[in-house]
Protein backbone atom coordinates (compact mmCIF):
# COMPACT_ATOMS: atom_id res chain seq x y z
CA UNK A 1 0.00 0.00 0.00
CA UNK A 2 0.89 3.20 -0.74
CA UNK A 3 0.00 6.42 1.35
CA UNK A 4 -0.03 9.98 0.30
CA UNK A 5 0.08 12.79 2.71
CA UNK A 6 -0.28 16.50 1.76
CA UNK A 7 2.34 18.38 3.62
CA UNK A 8 1.17 21.48 2.33
CA UNK A 9 -1.43 23.28 -0.32
CA UNK A 10 -1.09 26.44 -0.78
CA UNK A 11 0.65 29.08 -3.06
CA UNK A 12 4.65 30.11 -2.95
CA UNK A 13 3.06 32.69 -0.30
CA UNK A 14 0.86 30.42 1.40
CA UNK A 15 -2.26 31.13 3.04
CA UNK A 16 -3.20 33.19 5.17
CA UNK A 17 -0.81 34.96 3.20
CA UNK A 18 0.93 38.13 5.06
CA UNK A 19 -1.16 41.17 5.45
CA UNK A 20 -3.86 40.30 3.42
CA UNK A 21 -7.36 40.57 5.06
CA UNK A 22 -9.47 38.34 2.88
CA UNK A 23 -12.26 36.16 4.27
CA UNK A 24 -9.89 33.19 3.09
CA UNK A 25 -6.72 34.71 5.27
CA UNK A 26 -9.15 35.80 7.95
CA UNK A 27 -10.70 32.47 8.28
CA UNK A 28 -10.37 30.26 11.58
CA UNK A 29 -11.39 26.92 9.37
CA UNK A 30 -8.63 24.30 9.35
CA UNK A 31 -9.22 23.56 5.73
CA UNK A 32 -8.23 27.11 4.39
CA UNK A 33 -4.62 26.93 6.39
CA UNK A 34 -2.41 26.29 3.92
CA UNK A 35 1.35 25.41 4.01
CA UNK A 36 3.61 25.85 0.65
CA UNK A 37 2.72 22.78 -1.30
CA UNK A 38 4.41 19.45 -0.79
CA UNK A 39 3.73 15.74 -0.50
CA UNK A 40 5.44 13.08 1.65
CA UNK A 41 5.01 8.96 -0.46
CA UNK A 42 4.77 6.18 1.96
CA UNK A 43 4.96 2.48 1.09
CA UNK A 44 4.09 -0.61 3.89
CA UNK A 45 5.09 -3.87 2.10
CA UNK A 46 4.46 -5.67 5.57
CA UNK A 47 2.09 -5.67 8.17
CA UNK A 48 3.15 -3.52 11.30
CA UNK A 49 3.89 -6.36 13.41
CA UNK A 50 6.25 -6.93 10.84
CA UNK A 51 7.93 -4.00 10.53
CA UNK A 52 11.90 -3.15 11.30
CA UNK A 53 11.97 -0.73 14.98
CA UNK A 54 15.32 -1.64 15.65
CA UNK A 55 17.81 0.89 16.36
CA UNK A 56 21.68 0.94 17.01
CA UNK A 57 23.41 2.98 19.61
CA UNK A 58 25.57 5.58 18.53
CA UNK A 59 26.18 7.57 22.06
CA UNK A 60 24.66 8.99 24.85
CA UNK A 61 21.13 10.83 23.77
CA UNK A 62 21.91 9.74 20.18
CA UNK A 63 20.85 6.94 18.16
CA UNK A 64 20.78 6.58 14.79
CA UNK A 65 17.36 5.02 13.11
CA UNK A 66 18.26 1.88 9.96
CA UNK A 67 14.71 1.60 8.43
CA UNK A 68 12.08 4.28 7.67
CA UNK A 69 9.83 4.40 11.36
CA UNK A 70 6.73 3.24 11.07
CA UNK A 71 6.83 2.21 7.26
CA UNK A 72 9.12 0.55 4.79
CA UNK A 73 9.78 3.83 2.36
CA UNK A 74 9.15 7.12 2.83
CA UNK A 75 9.95 10.13 0.48
CA UNK A 76 9.16 13.65 -0.04
CA UNK A 77 8.54 15.60 -3.17
CA UNK A 78 9.58 19.47 -2.56
CA UNK A 79 10.77 21.02 0.64
CA UNK A 80 9.53 24.55 0.89
CA UNK A 81 10.33 27.14 3.71
CA UNK A 82 7.79 24.84 5.79
CA UNK A 83 9.60 21.73 5.59
CA UNK A 84 10.21 21.78 8.97
CA UNK A 85 7.03 22.05 10.62
CA UNK A 86 5.82 19.76 8.04
CA UNK A 87 8.05 17.45 9.41
CA UNK A 88 7.56 18.07 13.18
CA UNK A 89 3.30 17.95 12.73
CA UNK A 90 3.75 14.45 11.07
CA UNK A 91 5.87 13.45 13.24
CA UNK A 92 8.64 12.47 10.65
CA UNK A 93 11.40 10.69 12.15
CA UNK A 94 13.54 9.21 9.08
CA UNK A 95 13.07 9.94 5.43
CA UNK A 96 14.72 8.11 2.25
CA UNK A 97 14.82 11.01 -0.21
CA UNK A 98 13.59 14.35 -1.72
CA UNK A 99 12.47 14.92 -4.96
CA UNK A 100 12.50 18.18 -6.25
CA UNK A 101 10.33 19.63 -8.78
CA UNK A 102 12.13 22.98 -9.83
CA UNK A 103 14.14 25.74 -8.42
CA UNK A 104 11.93 27.88 -6.65
CA UNK A 105 11.64 28.70 -3.05
CA UNK A 106 8.47 27.57 -1.97
CA UNK A 107 9.42 23.99 -3.45
CA UNK A 108 13.24 24.09 -2.05
CA UNK A 109 13.98 26.59 0.50
CA UNK A 110 13.73 24.87 3.49
CA UNK A 111 16.62 21.68 2.08
CA UNK A 112 18.99 23.00 5.46
CA UNK A 113 16.72 21.39 7.91
CA UNK A 114 17.84 17.90 6.69
CA UNK A 115 20.06 18.40 8.91
CA UNK A 116 18.12 16.42 11.81
CA UNK A 117 17.76 13.36 9.63
CA UNK A 118 21.44 13.35 9.38
CA UNK A 119 22.13 13.23 12.60
CA UNK A 120 19.37 10.94 13.58
CA UNK A 121 19.82 8.59 10.66
CA UNK A 122 23.52 8.92 10.22
CA UNK A 123 24.10 9.91 6.37
CA UNK A 124 23.05 12.01 4.17
CA UNK A 125 20.05 12.49 2.66
CA UNK A 126 19.55 11.58 -0.87
CA UNK A 127 18.12 14.43 -3.44
CA UNK A 128 16.87 13.95 -6.53
CA UNK A 129 16.69 17.13 -9.43
CA UNK A 130 17.41 17.79 -12.93
CA UNK A 131 20.98 19.14 -13.61
CA UNK A 132 19.32 22.80 -13.74
CA UNK A 133 17.18 22.19 -10.32
CA UNK A 134 20.70 20.54 -8.77
CA UNK A 135 22.98 23.33 -9.88
CA UNK A 136 19.95 25.80 -8.34
CA UNK A 137 20.84 23.93 -4.92
CA UNK A 138 24.39 23.86 -5.23
CA UNK A 139 24.73 27.41 -5.20
CA UNK A 140 21.76 28.68 -2.97
CA UNK A 141 22.99 26.09 -0.26
CA UNK A 142 26.97 25.91 -1.42
CA UNK A 143 27.66 25.89 2.51
CA UNK A 144 26.76 22.11 2.14
CA UNK A 145 28.86 21.61 -0.91
CA UNK A 146 31.79 23.47 0.44
CA UNK A 147 35.64 21.14 0.74
CA UNK A 148 36.17 22.73 3.73
CA UNK A 149 32.84 22.28 5.41
CA UNK A 150 31.52 24.12 8.24
CA UNK A 151 30.38 21.24 10.78
CA UNK A 152 26.68 20.85 11.19
CA UNK A 153 26.25 22.02 7.71
CA UNK A 154 23.37 19.78 6.06
CA UNK A 155 24.88 16.81 4.49
CA UNK A 156 23.20 16.08 0.97
CA UNK A 157 23.75 13.25 -1.83
CA UNK A 158 22.32 14.77 -4.93
CA UNK A 159 21.43 12.98 -7.76
CA UNK A 160 20.79 14.34 -11.07
CA UNK A 161 17.47 12.53 -13.25
CA UNK A 162 16.73 13.08 -16.62
CA UNK A 163 13.43 13.84 -18.49
CA UNK A 164 12.79 10.87 -19.93
CA UNK A 165 14.74 8.28 -17.95
CA UNK A 166 12.73 6.32 -15.40
CA UNK A 167 14.73 6.11 -11.95
CA UNK A 168 14.35 3.99 -8.40
CA UNK A 169 14.31 5.35 -5.21
CA UNK A 170 13.87 3.24 -2.06
CA UNK A 171 11.86 0.72 -4.04
CA UNK A 172 9.49 3.27 -5.29
CA UNK A 173 9.70 3.42 -9.38
CA UNK A 174 9.67 6.54 -10.69
CA UNK A 175 8.76 8.38 -13.94
CA UNK A 176 9.43 11.72 -14.29
CA UNK A 177 6.76 13.86 -15.91
CA UNK A 178 7.92 17.03 -17.74
CA UNK A 179 6.02 20.20 -18.27
CA UNK A 180 6.61 23.90 -18.22
CA UNK A 181 5.80 26.90 -15.47
CA UNK A 182 5.92 29.78 -17.74
CA UNK A 183 8.73 29.18 -19.62
CA UNK A 184 10.70 26.95 -16.61
CA UNK A 185 11.09 23.64 -17.30
CA UNK A 186 9.11 21.60 -14.25
CA UNK A 187 9.24 17.99 -13.30
CA UNK A 188 6.15 16.26 -11.62
CA UNK A 189 6.49 12.46 -10.69
CA UNK A 190 4.45 9.05 -11.14
CA UNK A 191 4.95 6.77 -8.47
CA UNK A 192 2.92 3.59 -9.35
CA UNK A 193 -0.70 4.42 -10.02
CA UNK A 194 -0.13 7.78 -8.37
CA UNK A 195 1.08 11.32 -10.29
CA UNK A 196 2.10 14.61 -8.93
CA UNK A 197 2.05 17.34 -10.77
CA UNK A 198 2.27 21.01 -9.42
CA UNK A 199 3.68 24.96 -10.77
CA UNK A 200 2.35 23.23 -14.49
CA UNK A 201 1.06 25.30 -16.88
CA UNK A 202 1.57 23.57 -19.78
CA UNK A 203 1.81 19.43 -20.61
CA UNK A 204 2.77 17.83 -24.26
CA UNK A 205 0.38 15.00 -25.30
CA UNK A 206 3.45 12.99 -25.13
CA UNK A 207 4.01 13.42 -21.17
CA UNK A 208 0.08 12.86 -21.05
CA UNK A 209 0.90 9.34 -22.81
CA UNK A 210 2.71 8.76 -19.37
CA UNK A 211 -0.06 9.61 -17.20
CA UNK A 212 -2.95 7.05 -18.43
CA UNK A 213 -4.12 4.20 -16.41
CA UNK A 214 -3.93 6.42 -13.22
CA UNK A 215 -5.49 6.03 -9.97
CA UNK A 216 -4.94 9.15 -8.31
CA UNK A 217 -3.91 12.07 -9.74
CA UNK A 218 -2.66 15.24 -7.65
CA UNK A 219 -2.57 18.75 -10.25
CA UNK A 220 -2.67 22.46 -9.25
CA UNK A 221 -4.91 24.77 -9.49
CA UNK A 222 -3.90 28.28 -8.38
CA UNK A 223 -7.52 29.98 -8.62
CA UNK A 224 -10.26 30.19 -11.55
CA UNK A 225 -8.88 33.16 -13.54
CA UNK A 226 -6.41 32.61 -15.85
CA UNK A 227 -2.47 32.70 -14.81
CA UNK A 228 0.79 33.37 -16.83
CA UNK A 229 2.43 29.96 -14.98
CA UNK A 230 -0.07 28.01 -13.47
CA UNK A 231 -3.24 25.54 -14.20
CA UNK A 232 -6.53 27.11 -13.51
CA UNK A 233 -9.13 25.37 -11.87
CA UNK A 234 -10.82 24.60 -15.13
CA UNK A 235 -7.48 23.22 -16.86
CA UNK A 236 -7.42 20.82 -14.12
CA UNK A 237 -10.20 20.04 -14.84
CA UNK A 238 -9.88 19.24 -18.12
CA UNK A 239 -6.80 16.97 -17.91
CA UNK A 240 -8.66 15.06 -14.95
CA UNK A 241 -11.20 14.14 -17.85
CA UNK A 242 -8.13 13.62 -20.28
CA UNK A 243 -6.68 11.22 -18.06
CA UNK A 244 -9.97 10.07 -16.13
CA UNK A 245 -8.06 8.73 -13.08
CA UNK A 246 -10.14 7.46 -10.05
CA UNK A 247 -9.85 10.15 -8.18
CA UNK A 248 -7.67 13.85 -8.77
CA UNK A 249 -6.56 15.89 -5.52
CA UNK A 250 -6.09 19.89 -6.54
CA UNK A 251 -3.02 21.04 -4.63
CA UNK A 252 -0.80 24.91 -4.96
CA UNK A 253 -4.23 26.83 -4.18
CA UNK A 254 -4.49 30.55 -3.18
CA UNK A 255 -6.70 32.21 -1.42
CA UNK A 256 -7.96 33.57 -4.57
CA UNK A 257 -9.75 30.00 -4.76
CA UNK A 258 -12.19 31.01 -2.11
CA UNK A 259 -13.26 29.30 1.29
CA UNK A 260 -12.72 25.46 1.37
CA UNK A 261 -16.09 25.47 3.22
CA UNK A 262 -18.33 27.27 -0.11
CA UNK A 263 -16.10 25.49 -2.68
CA UNK A 264 -16.03 21.74 -2.05
CA UNK A 265 -18.81 21.02 -3.40
CA UNK A 266 -18.87 22.47 -6.81
CA UNK A 267 -16.17 20.14 -8.58
CA UNK A 268 -17.05 17.63 -10.56
CA UNK A 269 -17.61 14.26 -9.19
CA UNK A 270 -13.94 12.43 -8.50
CA UNK A 271 -12.56 15.63 -8.13
CA UNK A 272 -11.62 17.08 -4.70
CA UNK A 273 -9.39 20.58 -3.51
CA UNK A 274 -7.11 19.05 -1.51
CA UNK A 275 -6.21 20.21 2.32
CA UNK A 276 -3.33 19.99 4.50
CA UNK A 277 -2.70 17.05 6.25
CA UNK A 278 -5.55 14.94 4.04
CA UNK A 279 -3.91 11.18 3.57
CA UNK A 280 -5.02 9.20 1.15
CA UNK A 281 -4.14 5.39 0.52
CA UNK A 282 -3.66 3.84 -2.62
CA UNK A 283 -3.60 -0.30 -3.52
Amino acid sequence: MIRLTFLGTGTSQGIPMIGCNCEVCRSLDSHDKRLRSSVMIERFDERPDERPKDILPDKPGHAIYTHPIGADARIVIDAGPDFRTQMLRENVKTLDAILLTHEHKDHMGGIDDVRSFNYFQGCAVPIYATERVGNAVKKDFDYAFNKNRYPGVPEIDLHTIFPNTPFDVAGFHIIPITGRHYMLPVTGYRIGNLAYLTDFNHIEDSQLEKLKGLDTLVINALRYEPHLSHFTVDEAINISHILKPHRTYLTHLSHQIGLYAQKKDTLPQGIEFAYDGLKIDIE
